[in-house]
């Protein structure tokens, strides 16, 4: 068996003295491990690195064996990616959320949003903390999607209204407009407009509402079944927004 792809690298464990298990999100293979040979010498260990982007080539007797990859580097952007705590947060959040996906199942939309994140992250001069943040709110309403729990936020559940959608529903995850929702507003989740393709104001209390709604339906969907807590880093990137709220007091 043999096969050639790109993939982003999600991470690495170390395998014996000198080789790793690596861990790719490859984009038309899904997320897929194999076994690097010398993968912490000099030359791999730097190309080996969250976030970055190789060329790897998969060989193994059959299909169901780990396997043995070959790796040649396409895109270096780990360095530029830790020079700052948010976007290393941010890395840290998107490489996590990849691996709640399961093995060798294909999600070439959810590999190529995140590889053109990374993209414009690491090309910036200076990279926005809070328009990483954006994209990875939206980025965690695809991947419940892509999960088989996404949410319904087309209509109202109360009233079939299109228009004026505020608030999603912690139980059924349908949105509720603004009228539907009289009454009930403090049982309700916020919704941030830019979920649905509505203005945002850019700021930091949108983006809260935003991983606040995510965040409930990661927990109940996801990480609760799986034995799993909300991923340091996640947590870690909401205290970010926080501090930044905090300073433009």
């Amino acid at each position: 068996m043999e096969w050639t792809d790109q993939g982003l690298v999600l991470g690495v464990r170390q395998q014996g003295e000198t080789s790793v298990v690596l861990e790719l999100m490859t984009a038309g293979r899904g997320r897929h491990l194999g076994l690097v040979r010398g993968g912490r010498s000099r030359r791999l260990a730097p190309v080996l690195q969250p976030g970055n982007t190789v060329q790897a080539v998969w060989r193994a007797r059959l299909d169901e064996h780990l396997g043995i990859f070959t790796i040649e580097p396409l895109t270096s952007r780990a360095a530029r990616l830790i020079g700052d705590p948010g976007t290393i947060f941010a890395l840290q959040t998107l490489t996590g959320h990849l691996r709640l996906l399961a093995e060798r199942e294909p999600h070439p939309a959810l590999h190529g949003a995140v590889e053109a994140a990374l993209d414009a992250v690491a090309n910036a001069d200076q990279p926005q903390l809070l328009d990483i943040a954006t994209f990875i709110a939206r980025f965690e309403l695809v991947l419940l999607e892509e999960l088989g729990f996404g949410l319904d936020l087309s209509a109202c559940a109360a009233t079939g209204a299109r228009d004026e959608l505020h608030y999603v529903s912690p139980k059924s995850g349908r949105a509720v407009s603004r009228a539907g929702a009289v009454g009930y507003e403090d049982r309700l989740l916020r919704l941030a407009p830019f979920m649905t393709g509505g203005v945002s104001n850019g700021g930091p209390d949108e983006l809260r509402d935003a991983f606040r709604l995510t965040g409930h339906f990661l927990a109940r969907h996801i990480y609760g079944p799986r034995g799993l807590r909300e991923p340091t880093a996640r947590t870690e990137l909401l205290t970010q927004i926080d501090r930044l709220a905090a300073a433009a007091v």
